[in-house]
């Protein structure tokens, strides 16, 4: 499975989601200036109200931009067994129900599903429990991570 398409995806959505941010950013931002949401009294916070949620898009749109300026960043490199699974690693895990899970390692804020040649692909931060679980492995070790106060077994079957 290639790596970089899979980064190019999650870079395509994230492109959409700035747009989608953009977009209701510029609509709360007009909403809070409007000059039919100007107070007439003490109870009358529309505009307001208006403007938190302005701010809010605006922060959003400020987050996913430096997501994605990282995203950019990302330089996926063959697996080397001396380091183990790092950032940028594609790694197959099998659980205890004998399922085959996908998972591509990549910097923080793009959690989402992708999909890879037919199969799903969960990207996951390495500062996930499963994320740190994985730092250093290699194929053949077993994966632990807590859940609660049950503890989840995974295979590591291969790694990219």
């Amino acid at each position: 499975m290639d790596k970089s398409l899979l980064q190019q995806q999650v870079l395509e959505r994230l492109q959409a989601d700035l747009l989608q941010a953009e977009q209701a950013a510029r609509v709360a931002h007009e909403t809070a200036t409007h000059e039919e949401n100007i107070a007439e009294n003490k109870y009358d916070t529309l505009g307001l109200e208006a403007a938190y949620l302005a701010t809010g898009q605006a922060r959003r749109v400020e987050a996913i931009r430096q997501t994605l300026a990282i995203w950019r960043q990302l330089r996926p490199r063959p697996f080397d067994p001396l380091e183990g699974v790092q950032l940028g690693a594609l790694v197959c895990l099998e659980d205890a129900a004998q399922r085959q899970l996908l998972f591509f390692i990549g910097p923080e804020g793009a959690s989402m599903q992708l999909s890879g040649e037919g199969q799903l692909v969960q990207v996951i931060s390495p500062l996930t429990p499963l994320g740190q679980a994985l730092r250093g492995k290699s194929a053949g070790d077993e994966v632990a991570i807590q859940l609660g106060i049950r503890q989840q077994l995974f295979a590591l079957l291969w790694v990219q």
